[in-house]
């Protein structure tokens, strides 16, 4: 007899309890954990110091009145506590990530022990610029690879987020306008209906008003209806738009958007957020970008979220460079140097969005990851992700109702038409905590009701995706019958499914020690 039937594991549980509870509150591995200010106590501590001794009073009659009330662990306690809440936590590192728009992509160990490399892990912003060559030079050489890359002449390196980035360019935007002396009249910015929240609200942070243009039965920009928009070109500063857009879909008259918002004499904003889906195979450049921002998070694979700080380089064109905010690495006969200054070669420039220069250990990240795969590796890249993502469209396609007709891109995008009645978006998502998957984005992109964003990036292999699949299927066809066992989902997660509606509208948001009483009462 083989492996697969000797010692073969069986339940704890009677196969007619669903979920049962333990003693501990543990559930096999998965350890029961309390709140750290219910583990420990204001009187204990893991560290004796010494009192301090000598000294002056410094405080000036403020010292604290009373204990802060900040709990005490044992070092074995705390170690206990932060692992046994890692083992919550669901991470690229452990599985597939299948958020849509907000790409969770492998970061390679090389890049890390790049970034941790003397040198770059332990500079300080300011030190004697003559002491960070080497830090310097790598920003140039990253600038140059996004400027080869996008087709553009200039890059903002400072900006620390995709958002961050959005509102670099849009602002050199309203300098060129400015320049132009046309910022008074061109108030007017077009946005997609489509297009992520940042967009409208970096618009109107900038001081312009917003203008959206619908969707066409595609998915793509209605373009009667943009050019109804342009009837009217005198207040128009420029478009925002996203490609491939956030239902996954290339936007195919992007060419003749960019001509159109042109002739209106208005600058045309490029989403970059999805990047990672062209890298290598176009260059924004030649589609008529003004502006673009680079997640270097999703397209360069740099760690994302609660997972790293962000960055955000912003390319330009000819039109808009100029107006590139400082600090700025230039190469002259000593060497590498910042431009600092708004004058001389910066006097155009529309100012400074940062104390200093952008993510340095992101920066390292994100080169290391261009060097190992090279031009042709990038490309590769984005074959690869968008394969992957028209991969499972194909597999759920007769399960799940893609949202719009033919292939996508790096991303594929469902509606909730195949459920039955009462039996909603969030009921799968639920499903899928107790499968072991993080749920993709859900409700998103507004234009499609119910929608399910799914995006594998590149990083994902054949047989992940198939036990992605074969988890959705069954999911998905649960839903289409109406199972009703959906609505109590997750059964298995530490925590059951909460009432999100008055977590939403009355949070508790700070721990409070009960009463003497009622402890007592217990």
């Amino acid at each position: 007899m083989g492996m697969q039937s000797i010692g073969r594991p069986t339940s704890p549980f009677p196969s007619s309890v669903s979920g049962a509870e333990t003693v501990s509150g543990s559930k096999g591995l998965l350890q029961h954990e309390d709140l750290i200010f219910e583990i420990g106590s204001p009187d204990k501590t893991g560290v004796d110091l010494p009192k301090p001794r000598g000294g002056k009073n410094r405080l000036g009659g403020v010292e604290r009145q009373q204990q802060t009330g900040l709990p005490g662990l044992s070092e074995p306690e705390a170690v206990r506590h932060y692992m046994r809440l890692s083992q919550r936590n669901y991470a690229i590192d452990l599985g597939l990530f299948p958020l849509g728009s907000c790409t969770m992509k492998h970061n390679p160990r090389l890049n890390e022990k790049a970034a941790r490399m003397p040198g770059f892990a332990d500079i300080h912003p300011l030190q004697p610029q003559r002491t960070v060559q080497g830090a310097l030079e790598l920003i140039d050489e990253l600038a140059t690879w996004l400027k080869t890359l996008t087709g553009m002449p200039a890059v903002a390196m400072s900006p620390k987020a995709g958002a961050h980035g959005e509102l670099c360019g849009m602002l050199a935007i309203r300098q060129a306008l400015v320049a132009r002396g046309d910022a008074e009249t061109r108030k007017r910015v077009l946005v997609p209906a489509s297009a992520h929240g940042t967009n409208p609200a970096t618009a109107i942070q900038c001081g312009f008003v917003v203008d959206e243009i619908k969707a066409d039965a595609r998915g793509r920009v209605d373009m009667n209806d943009l050019r109804s928009k342009l009837e009217t070109t005198e207040d128009v500063a420029g478009i925002m738009l996203t490609n491939p857009n956030t239902c996954g879909l290339f936007e195919t008259d992007i060419k003749t958007i960019a001509d159109l918002i042109h002739d209106a004499g208005g600058y045309f904003y490029c989403d970059g957020a999805n990047f990672n889906a062209i890298v290598g195979r176009v260059r924004p450049g030649d589609l008529g970008v003004d502006a673009m921002h680079i997640n270097l998070h999703k397209t360069f694979s740099t760690p994302h979220g609660g997972g790293g700080p962000g960055s955000g380089p912003t390319v330009l064109s000819d039109a808009l460079a100029p107006y590139a905010p400082v600090p700025f690495v230039v190469k002259d006969d000593d060497g590498f140097r910042l431009v600092e200054e708004t004058d001389g070669a910066a006097d155009q420039a529309f100012g400074r969005m940062v104390a200093f220069h952008g993510q340095m250990g992101m920066f390292v990240r994100a080169l290391t990851y261009m060097l190992s795969h090279g031009a042709d590796g990038l490309k590769q890249v984005a074959e690869d992700a968008v394969l992957n993502a028209n991969y499972i469209q194909a597999r759920l396609k007769s399960v799940m109702k893609p949202a719009f007709e033919g292939y996508c891109m790096h991303e594929a995008l469902f509606s909730d038409a195949f459920t039955a009645d009462g039996i909603e978006t969030i009921d799968i998502a639920k499903a899928m905590l107790d499968e072991g998957y993080h749920p993709m984005t859900m409700y998103f992109p507004l234009v499609v009701h119910g929608a399910m964003l799914i995006e594998p990036t590149e990083t994902e292999s054949k047989q992940e995706l198939d036990r992605f699949c074969d988890t959705m299927t069954v999911i998905a066809e649960r839903a289409a019958q109406g199972d009703q066992s959906l609505k109590g989902a997750p059964y298995l997660a530490p925590k059951k499914r909460l009432d999100e509606t008055q977590a939403a509208r009355k949070p508790v948001l700070k721990w409070t020690a009960p009463s003497p009483e009622a402890v007592a009462a217990e």
